[in-house]
């Protein structure tokens, strides 16, 4: 098992390098990062100078082999528009996003298993038929469709239509203006249970609620059509026979038999998920102005703030590398037959 991990930390690390690497280049090429410093209006020698300053006239190795260095003790450089560490920056806003995606997932496995369920335990019903339909829906509807749909049925629809029945939600940001909450962890529905907030805690979950409906709608059906798979696999193999046979009931064979051997896919896809939530919520946090990490992202790209988005690409890279570690770890408690050899 130890020799397992060993390969599988170095397998990662790997991973690391060649991204770091690649995003290096890519950045490096996509833009002159010292007129992202200077504008447009500056002298040649204010150009020089600041070049030199930030060590582009050396040659790319020497960058690269000086960012490595800065990046392995935390240092990804200086965000050039808002002069503060670029790691920093990232990780301030980590929380937010981080909450978001945490948010979106659950809503999003909440309904997708036992929809999936449903639908394998009766695939040709008419419920599967309409859930696979919605599914379609899910995943073929663009995010920016879905968040302003959702705008306008529970914020445009109850505030101009005075429709009462509709609950009305905030469109933007994380709580309500004025309500000041003391950051202790950056998660604000945490923050605002730890500092007995109720009236913050429930303007917090308010704002949180649109923006996780819009980036976990087509996770969900995603979600949902690999349940209903899986199970129907599971469902049609010998052991599940045997287990009826046995007189056990539908239930039981469905949850406690099926459906455990059926989580190995979800699981994986589950993980990559999460990463994806992490890492491109761009478009959600943007629409609701979630000042998260893809709103940074956004932002930094209009003013091509290179050291923020190469933090921004590595940090996704770890969370992904990280996740696929831990998934390939979690094999081996769900199904007993798969284990890390030694």
């Amino acid at each position: 098992m130890t020799r397992t991990l060993t390969i599988l930390v170095a397998r990662s690390l790997l991973v690391l390098l060649a991204v770091s690497l690649a995003v290096f280049l890519l950045l490096r090429f996509a833009g002159d990062p010292v007129l992202a410093v200077l504008g447009p209006r500056h002298t040649r020698a204010q150009y020089e100078e600041t070049r030199h300053s930030l060590g582009l006239d050396q040659p790319l190795r020497v960058q690269y082999a000086r960012f490595l260095a800065g990046a392995v003790q935390g240092d990804l450089g200086r965000s050039y528009h808002h002069n503060a560490p670029a790691a920093g920056l990232i990780l301030e806003r980590l929380p937010a996003t981080v909450e978001l995606a945490v948010a979106a997932m659950l809503l999003a496995g909440a309904f997708a298993f036992p929809l999936g369920i449903l639908a394998a335990v009766r695939p040709s019903g008419p419920l599967a038929r309409i859930l696979l339909t919605g599914s379609l829906l899910g995943i073929s509807a663009p995010t920016f469709f879905i968040g302003l749909m959702l705008i306008f049925i529970f914020s445009v629809v109850p505030h101009v239509w005075h429709v009462t029945w509709l609950p009305e939600l905030p469109a933007g940001g994380r709580i309500a203006g004025g309500m000041e909450v003391p950051r202790q962890t950056g998660f604000l529905l945490i923050d605002t249970l730890l500092a007995g907030r109720g009236d913050s805690f429930l303007s917090a979950l308010r704002h949180l609620l649109m923006p996780a409906m819009t980036l976990g709608f087509y996770y969900l059906a995603v979600l949902m059509r690999l349940i209903r798979g899986a199970m129907i696999d599971e469902l049609a193999k010998d052991y599940v026979r045997v287990a009826r046979a046995k007189g056990l009931s539908d239930a039981a064979v469905t949850v406690r038999h099926a459906l455990r051997n059926a989580l190995i896919p979800v699981v994986t896809v589950m993980g990559l998920q999460l990463g994806g939530l992490i890492a491109f919520s761009v478009v959600t946090e943007t629409i609701f102005q979630w000042p998260g990490m893809g709103k940074l992202l956004i932002d930094s790209i209009g003013v091509n703030d290179q050291p923020v988005i190469m933090a921004y690409l590595l940090l996704v890279a770890v969370i992904f590398v990280t996740i696929n570690f831990t998934v390939d770890v979690l094999y081996t408690v769900i199904d007993p037959r798969i284990r890390l050899r030694s």
